[in-house]
């Protein structure tokens, strides 16, 4: 297989391309990441909310310098949201026009390609690109175990079955990221067929190094500061959502915007809606925060 399979030739390649498109890849994900691009196996993504699985996924695509097709998961998702349905609107017209110009049309004349909509698992797979898309399924562990047990045909034999047309396959599989916060345990028979990998919360010096390419403006000071103060609040017990990298941009990028330049400066409690985003976590910060100083 030519084109994308071969753009990186080592996992250090690849990490600095992600590190120049603004993600800091840990020296792990990126060996995941690699792995998935030339062995053609999905990864599994895990980790909590806001520790960056989606963003990931999109710099992935974007240094490959493909499309990323993304398929939000939610509960009850079925497939003709995932896959594929049929134009029924334009259907009923083909069958009006028809009546009018006193033509037959057989069942068959309406199940074509010229009715079909592809949804994301079908347009990814059917991808014309010079290169492989990258498909996301993102937050997989919100669907049932009906779509889940789907997936695994599609991610074992990279094809998709249409009853009226056929079975679709690919010379160009797509390169598959699945993303989890693990809200329900996945099956083993899906995990079985991916790479694994967990993402955790960066440390502080890693923080920082995203701060400073995300916030260049902010001073030295007020990244230390905000890091240290949100590996601090992640640490605090029973919080309802400790704070992600993308909140924790924010929250600079509102500092600076505040002219702040130390969280010590009385203007900083203003931002913390950037931050915090329920008030019985505010509560507990704010308290655990004065409580140490």
């Amino acid at each position: 297989m030519t084109g994308q399979r071969e753009t990186f030739s080592d996992i250090e390649s690849l990490r600095i391309a992600m590190e120049k498109a603004n993600y800091v890849a840990s020296a792990g994900l990126a060996m995941a990441l690699f792995c998935a691009l030339k062995l053609n196996q999905p990864l599994l993504l895990e980790g909590e909310p806001g520790v960056g699985k989606t963003e990931a996924a999109k710099v992935f695509a974007r240094v490959l310098n493909t499309d990323l097709i993304r398929l939000q998961c939610y509960e009850g998702i079925d497939l003709s949201e995932a896959v594929y349905e049929w134009n029924y609107p334009k259907q009923l017209l083909a069958i009006r026009i028809a009546e009018t110009e006193k033509h037959h049309l057989e069942e068959h004349d309406l199940f074509t390609e010229e009715f079909l909509i592809e949804r994301p698992l079908l347009k990814a797979l059917r991808h014309k690109g010079e290169m492989s898309s990258v498909l996301l399924v993102d937050e997989v562990d919100r669907s049932d175990d009906e779509f889940e047990a789907f997936l695994l045909e599609l991610l074992g034999e990279s094809t998709i079955t249409i009853p009226e047309l056929g079975t679709f396959g690919s010379d160009r599989p797509p390169v598959v990221i699945l993303t989890s916060n693990r809200t329900r345990d996945l099956h083993d028979a899906l995990k079985r067929r991916c790479i694994y990998h967990w993402i955790s919360y960066p440390d502080i010096e890693t923080t920082i190094s995203i701060l400073r390419r995300h916030v260049p403006e902010a001073s030295k000071t007020l990244l230390s500061q905000s890091a240290a103060t949100v590996n601090r609040i992640r640490e605090i017990n029973h919080l309802q959502k400790p704070p992600g990298i993308a909140e924790t941009i924010d929250w600079v990028r509102a500092l600076v915007l505040l002219g702040v330049d130390s969280i010590e400066d009385q203007k900083a409690p203003v931002a913390w809606g950037s931050l915090i985003k329920y008030r019985e976590d505010l509560d507990i910060v704010e308290s655990t925060l004065r409580g140490t100083g």
